[in-house]
């Protein structure tokens, strides 16, 4: 079974933006990512794990932003209090609010942790964390969800969180969005208005979102459970694991590197989001 243990490292750095996160736009925290890939791969940083969680967000996917009337859905959602963002890798639009705690694993890149081993890790932390869950936790497609994937974390075919992954100067940042909190199909709703706003004058339809295949953590346990709460499962996983979290400030070399990849993210959003 793949696990942290596969990370040789004892000590992680911590770097908590579950507050911070809720002030600054979420591109911001696809450019930590990536800074903290260039600190582990090309700095020699202690392994990081990173957490965040911002204000309503839709993060979009390079496909999305092909879609015939993205424009017209970006706009509507932004009316109803939504920003609307592009993410720098791979996968389809998500949601993030302030009842979904996103976790970054971020190491330097090792043969043993190929894609599929690496997504193993983040599932096997999640089902520790969660280890009094009162269903089994499953890793598999949940057709129906919005951004479907091998790795969609469900129970009783309802899914709660997403795994992705992305490799950059031979760092890997495996990433993880929890939703902990509120409606899970509430969530799916909005993200099923936006495909049909985006794709309202298109003869095909990419995307058929089924809001019943999602659920909140809150929901499936059938008791409030908070973003706190799952940041105290992770701390205490990590400590049952033999590994310690030290919280520790970037350094000048990464903070340089963070203002390039902020000034990247920025300007590519920019780019894909507001052309004519």
């Amino acid at each position: 079974m793949t696990g942290l243990t596969e990370i040789k490292h004892e000590a992680w750095r911590y770097m908590n933006r579950i507050q911070s996160g809720q002030n600054e736009n979420a591109l911001s925290s696809f450019a930590y990512d990536d800074t903290f890939c260039e600190a582990v791969g090309v700095l020699e940083s202690d392994p990081i794990v990173h957490t965040w969680v911002h204000q309503p967000t839709i993060v979009l996917g390079t496909q999305d932003t092909r879609l015939q009337d993205v424009f017209f859905a970006k706009e509507h959602l932004e009316k109803a209090g939504y920003t609307i963002i592009v993410r720098n890798s791979g996968g389809l639009a998500v949601m993030l609010d302030s009842g979904v705690l996103n976790i970054s694993l971020i190491f330097k890149d090792q043969k043993s942790l190929s894609i599929d081993p690496t997504y193993e890790l983040m599932f096997n932390l999640i089902h520790q964390m969660y280890s009094d869950a009162p269903y089994p936790i499953e890793a598999k497609e949940i057709v129906g969800s919005y951004c479907p994937g091998n790795y969609d974390l469900s129970m009783q075919g309802k899914k709660f969180a997403g795994i992705s992954q992305r490799r950059l100067r031979n760092g890997t940042a495996v990433q993880i969005y929890l939703a902990i909190t509120g409606s899970g199909s509430e969530r799916a709703t909005t993200i099923q208005q936006f495909y049909s706003l985006a794709e309202q004058t298109s003869s095909e339809k990419t995307m058929t979102i089924d809001p019943s295949t999602m659920a909140s953590l809150s929901e499936l346990y059938g008791q409030p459970l908070t973003v706190q709460d799952g940041e105290n499962r992770l701390i205490n996983t990590f400590d049952m694991l033999g590994k310690t979290l030290q919280p520790k400030e970037i350094s000048g070399d990464e903070q340089q590197r963070l203002t390039k990849r902020l000034k990247m993210v920025y300007e590519r959003n920019d780019k894909i989001l507001y052309k004519s």
